[in-house]
């Protein structure tokens, strides 16, 4: 059940980062409703997940999963462009993921 709560937080986070780009500086009020409450419940999740997940791999995992998924919604929802080399670094991110998930 942490590994599912460490993804619902993971998925807030992204939520709350995305809806803070299109709040346009805290000026739109339902994307910074949106954010505020993403990132409630990411923290929420995040700390019900470190009951049972160490502090290192819960965070380290919890960051990643926002790093990927803000980075693909950048791209599809704001039009940004990744260069070759940040996209080498986000895939070392998944695969640091995915270690730490198969080896925690």
């Amino acid at each position: 059940m942490q590994w599912i709560h460490l993804i619902l937080a993971g998925a807030f986070e992204i939520t709350w980062a995305a809806s803070m780009k299109m709040s346009s500086g805290f000026s739109r009020p339902i994307p910074s409703i949106v954010t505020i409450a993403g990132y409630i419940a990411s923290a929420v999740f995040l700390s019900m997940a470190l009951k049972k997940i160490p502090l290192g791999t819960a965070y380290a995992i919890w960051t990643g999963i926002g790093i990927l998924g803000t980075s693909i919604l950048g791209v599809i929802l704001f039009r940004e462009t990744l260069t070759p080399a940040q996209i080498v670094c986000i895939a070392l991110i998944a695969a640091g993921i995915a270690g730490l998930k198969l080896l925690a």
